[in-house]
């Protein structure tokens, strides 16, 4: 199998896009009603958040390599978080449909490349 290489954090295109959806979701969270400030706005932007920030914090421990996949597999599990509170966030009318869908989509496209990177990390040089 072919191996690529990755000489920095920012040549994981799962972080790149992980770091675009948070900043998206930082955006459309602005959107929300003052009363959701403390409650579904904060959570939603520590969830979109933490997939970037696990990807990179498991980057920079790559050398051992189940800190690494855990980093991964927490990355994923916030995704899935964020993915609820979106369902929220269109259940209680703050974004729509299209929106949802849309950003829901993209999610699941970072939970599948996080799980590729899980199983198949070994093909990575420098990394």
């Amino acid at each position: 199998m072919k191996t690529i290489a990755i000489k920095s954090i920012n040549d994981l295109k799962v972080y790149k896009i992980a770091y675009e959806l948070a900043m998206e979701v930082f955006e459309i969270s602005k959107m929300f009603p003052k009363e959701e400030t403390y409650s579904l706005k904060d959570q939603i932007r520590r969830s979109s958040r933490s997939i970037a920030m696990n990807i990179r914090e498991g980057y920079a421990k790559r050398k051992y390599e189940q800190v690494f996949i855990r980093h991964l597999n927490d990355s994923l599990g916030s995704s899935e978080e964020t993915r609820g509170w979106l369902s929220f966030a269109r259940d209680c009318k703050y974004i729509n449909a299209v929106d949802h869908k849309r950003l829901d989509d993209r999610y699941d496209e970072v939970n599948a490349m996080l799980y590729s990177l899980m199983n198949s990390w070994q093909n990575f040089s420098n990394l």
